[in-house]
């Protein structure tokens, strides 16, 4: 989710390339370039355009010299579907662009589009990654850095308990972050993300897998019809239950020692540390086997 500094760090370079497949930052890229154009002049001329829009000769017709030099943002959205001449058009605004117009590239980053992706690079466009979070430590490190971003503070178990809530949208991670940093004051901590978000917490894959792994079979159950009555995709609960089963696992394996130190070797943060320790009261290796082996055939079951 970091900026790429090629040429320069400055939104109003010349020419920014946006890459990745993560609408809300790419939104956000988009933004930075566009605030910073008004900024420097509040008359800026932003046009927003999509690939149909952007036939052969436009660009040159967009970027042609203004008799008032009046400053412009161009945007262009997935790049990578641009026609092939428009693509020469591109690259060949890539070798000269126009003072007092900013060229914004939004591209997914794939193998499409490859070209101009290396041509925009090549021609030393400031670049911004927008890839799209696929792991719950991705989502967990996108929240503590909006968080950041506020110059406000969360404990680790509030941030946790986001995600786990909210779940795997980063517009609605984002708009939470927003509406607590808003409403409360001071540090906010699990209570307050428990206060705001406990319907949606108690829908959440990782409170079914919580209470399954704790031999709460009744709460579980509870918790997984209401997941699944909210819309709650199975393969998401059941990716849960098999964390929560693999945690006890390398726990119970690991030897004893400090919460920190366990967590470089387990690759957990010391608060999940001790949360697995009270889960794995009455827990046993067979058992471990079997619980896994049922997560598994329940993984297969629901992707068909």
């Amino acid at each position: 989710m970091a900026t790429r500094k090629n040429s320069t760090d400055d939104p109003l370079a010349p020419v920014t390339l946006a890459v990745g497949q993560e609408d809300l930052l790419l939104d956000r890229a988009v933004q930075q370039v566009v605030a910073a154009a008004r900024a420097a002049d509040a008359d800026t001329d932003v046009r927003d355009l999509t690939p149909d829009q952007l036939q052969p000769g436009t660009l040159a017709e967009l970027t042609s010299p203004s008799l008032f030099a009046e400053r412009k943002v161009v945007i262009v959205r997935n790049a990578q579907d641009l026609s092939a001449d428009t693509v020469k058009d591109v690259k060949a605004y890539l070798g000269a662009p126009v003072e007092e117009i900013t060229l914004v590239l939004l591209h997914a980053g794939g193998a499409k589009g490859k070209g101009l992706l290396d041509a925009a690079r090549k021609a030393g466009a400031r670049e911004v990654a927008c890839p799209k979070t696929t792991k719950p430590a991705e989502r967990l490190s996108f929240v503590r850095s909006e968080f950041r971003t506020h110059g406000r503070s969360a404990t680790p178990e509030a941030c946790q308990a986001l995600v786990d809530s909210i779940g795997s949208d980063l517009r609605e991670l984002a708009s939470a972050v927003s509406q607590l940093i808003a409403d409360v004051e001071g540090t906010i901590d699990e209570a307050v993300v428990g206060r705001y978000y406990t319907g949606r917490a108690e829908a959440s894959s990782f409170t079914v897998a919580d209470r399954a792994v704790e031999g709460r079979a009744a709460e579980a159950l509870e918790a997984l019809r209401w997941s699944l009555s909210t819309g709650v995709p199975p393969v998401l609960i059941t990716s849960a239950l098999a964390q929560g089963v693999r945690a006890i696992g390398k726990l119970s394996s690991a030897r004893g020692g400090r919460p920190a130190d366990l967590a470089r070797e387990l690759g957990m943060p010391p608060w999940k540390i001790d949360r697995v320790r009270q889960q794995m009261r009455g827990w046993t290796p067979d058992g471990v086997a079997v619980a896994l082996r049922a997560v598994a055939a329940a993984d297969a079951g629901v992707k068909g």
